[in-house]
């Protein structure tokens, strides 16, 4: 598919266009990806894998839907969201959208309603099942794909359905309408970008109004509890995310941007209290969210089982939205590391590599080798052993494809002091008299070289982030006279009259690390795992010797890992013999049965299954000590 996106000088052409907060982001037409890693993935993406949804939503019958009669309707009660992801994800590319677009329009009511699941003679009346019947969900979508017309086109027919959807949600669900809510969030988000776009206070009220309902046992129970539509406690009362983990991450996402947008600030801490607590007690070593297949929600605190990780690539997707809007209003740094480890280890690892396939849940061990899907045939949700080409339930790869199209807008912000670097790739920038060229070989190499090509002559601060993962290890901040001083994670700036050719390095230090877990997580004592700057990395069966199972290593974390040219980390352990013993257990005195030393080779997570059905972990057992 070829671009057609259009440049709109200073206007904002971006996801998130907060009007108030510490950073302002900067949009498409003023950051471009130009080589390396997130390169190659947006090139597959707008090569491979936008096609490739487009063909099997018409295929499987959802966009067909919008045309067909009620009783040729196809697929799943929310699949006319997935749709409206793939528009959004083709605005943002600058891709055309009208041949899809004339299909919605047509299906759309005279008072702006527009769901092709209810509604209609032969189906369930309009919102006659708000806890699962995702008509507001699916408006949702609809609107952040009509944000996205706005912000890159101007408008258009996309644009002018999301506003009478959005219109009639107002007057449906306004003060004096219906007391709902939808079972699953995310018309709160798409309602107060829409706000921000035209600039209707109705938008940010009607936003607000969701946000405030929720939590006051709105919803009717069900077989998962309230708390899995977070309607358990109001948002400003939560400590922690719970339940299903992306209706959570939306949940959440819409209330930071009602907080920044009305000055709340009880509001906003709330949900940086709950990002807080998720964090350190309910978040995967790759940034992953969700250990529960059943209910596909966020467990227990340090409830992470590696071997039944959910972590949707969906949550992904909507933690990356999270953090941003916190990072966006707060400036803290860290809100970029949970992003960029997200980025890195759960969107990258979804699609595969010629962007036909995807993973739908990111398990962190995989016992049993894979089944390899046929091309042709959609699977059930998450129950692809491999990537899949199709999901009967497929909202990741649409969401995979909106993500990588609008990257760029990830990448830096500004403010009245300059301008701060969050996410590091081959990139160029001009935003307010400043341009700035970007060189690295992040992740596979730690330096990062900013060269000024224009810059007012003035003081100005440049802001660049130094990881939290480089913590212990030396990072430097090289000046354009060649001074080098050590920075700390955080932001590392500099403040000056910068010139034209002016170059700042920053130097991270990507050597490969182990990392041990917090005891408190049952499930993965007694291991160790590795990471390389940003990248988490795994054992897989492919590449051990005879093809042995990766439940048959151990490793010897005393000896350093080390890194190889080609991306791989070698470490030192052992593999143990074939064959089980006839009882698994033994005394604690006896001695460990000995394996064979070995070097065992580990790669980058985000590449695991691209070479055939194998079993894969990240959390690796260690070599036991002699009692």
């Amino acid at each position: 598919m070829k671009s057609k996106l259009k440049s709109q000088g200073n206007s904002l052409v971006v996801p998130v266009a907060p009007s108030r907060g510490r950073l302002r982001p900067l949009g498409l037409d003023e950051v471009r990806i130009t080589g390396g890693f997130w390169a190659r993935r947006r090139e597959v993406n707008t090569n491979a894998i936008l096609d490739h949804c487009r063909e099997w939503m018409e295929r499987v019958g959802w966009i067909g839907n919008f045309r067909a009669p009620v009783a040729e309707r196809r697929g799943r009660e929310f699949a006319d969201s997935d749709v409206y992801k793939l528009l959004e994800a083709m605005t943002w590319a600058g891709v055309e959208t009208d041949t899809i677009t004339e299909a919605i329009a047509s299906a759309q009511e005279p008072d702006g309603y527009l769901n092709t699941n209810f509604g209609r003679p032969g189906q369930q009346p309009r919102y006659s099942d708000l806890e699962w019947g995702h008509e507001l969900y699916c408006y949702g979508h609809l609107i952040q794909a009509g944000v996205a017309e706005l912000r890159t086109r101007g408008g258009g027919e996309l644009a002018k359905i999301a506003l009478r959807a959005a219109d009639h949600v107002c007057a449906t669900f306004g003060p004096d309408g219906v007391a709902g809510v939808c079972g699953h969030a995310e018309i709160e988000t798409a309602l107060a970008e829409l706000a921000r776009a035209t600039g209707e206070q109705r938008y940010l009220d009607q936003a607000t109004l969701f946000v405030e309902r929720r939590g006051h046992g709105t919803l009717a129970d069900g077989e998962f509890g309230r708390a899995y539509h977070q309607d358990d406690m109001p948002v400003r009362q939560a400590t922690v995310l719970r339940g299903h983990a992306v209706r959570a991450l939306y949940l959440a996402s819409g209330a930071v941007d009602v907080a920044v947008e009305t000055g709340d600030e009880e509001l906003l801490a709330a949900v940086v209290r709950q990002w807080e607590g998720a964090v350190a007690r309910r978040t995967y070593l790759t940034g992953g969210m969700g250990s529960h297949h059943r209910d596909e929600a966020f467990g227990d605190d340090f409830v992470l089982p590696p071997d039944r990780a959910y972590s949707e690539t969906c949550a992904g997707v909507a933690s990356v939205m999270l953090s941003w809007r916190l990072l966006l209003a707060t400036g803290e740094p860290r809100f970029a590391d949970l992003a960029e480890r997200t980025l890195f280890n759960v969107i990258a690892t979804s699609p595969a590599e010629d962007g036909r396939s995807f993973f739908y849940s990111n398990t962190l061990h995989r016992r049993r080798r894979g089944t390899v899907p046929e091309a042709d045939v959609q699977v059930p949700r998450a129950e692809s052993s491999l990537r899949a080409p199709w999901f009967a339930v497929s909202c990741c790869p649409p969401n995979v494809a909106r993500t990588l199209a609008l990257l760029p807008g990830y990448l830096a912000t500004t403010d009245a002091g300059g301008v701060q670097i969050h996410q590091y790739a081959d990139a160029e920038i001009t935003t307010g008299g400043i341009a700035l060229r970007i060189r690295t070989d992040y992740p596979s190499d730690g330096r990062v070289t900013v060269t000024v090509d224009r810059a007012p002559d003035r003081p100005w601060t440049l802001s660049l982030r130094v990881p939290a993962w480089a913590e212990g290890t030396p990072a430097w901040l090289v000046d354009p006279e060649g001074r080098r001083r050590p920075v700390a994670p955080g932001a590392a700036e500099l403040t000056r009259v910068f010139r034209p050719g002016d170059e700042i390095r920053l130097e991270l230090p990507v050597e490969p690390r182990w990392l041990r877990p917090d005891p408190r997580i049952d499930a993965i004592r007694g291991t160790a795992a590795v990471q390389r700057g940003p990248l988490v990395y795994c054992a897989e069966s492919v590449d051990l010797p005879d093809d042995r199972d990766v439940d048959a290593i151990r490793v010897d974390p005393s000896a350093p890992p080390e890194g190889r040219a080609d991306g791989s980390v070698v470490v030192a352990g052992e593999i143990g013999a074939e064959g089980d013993d006839p009882w698994p257990y033994r005394p604690s005195a006896a001695p460990p049965t000995a394996g064979d030393r070995t070097d065992i080779v580990l790669v980058p997570y985000h590449s695991w299954a691209n070479r055939g059905p194998s079993t894969m972990r990240v959390w690796l057992p260690t070599v036991e000590p002699t009692p």
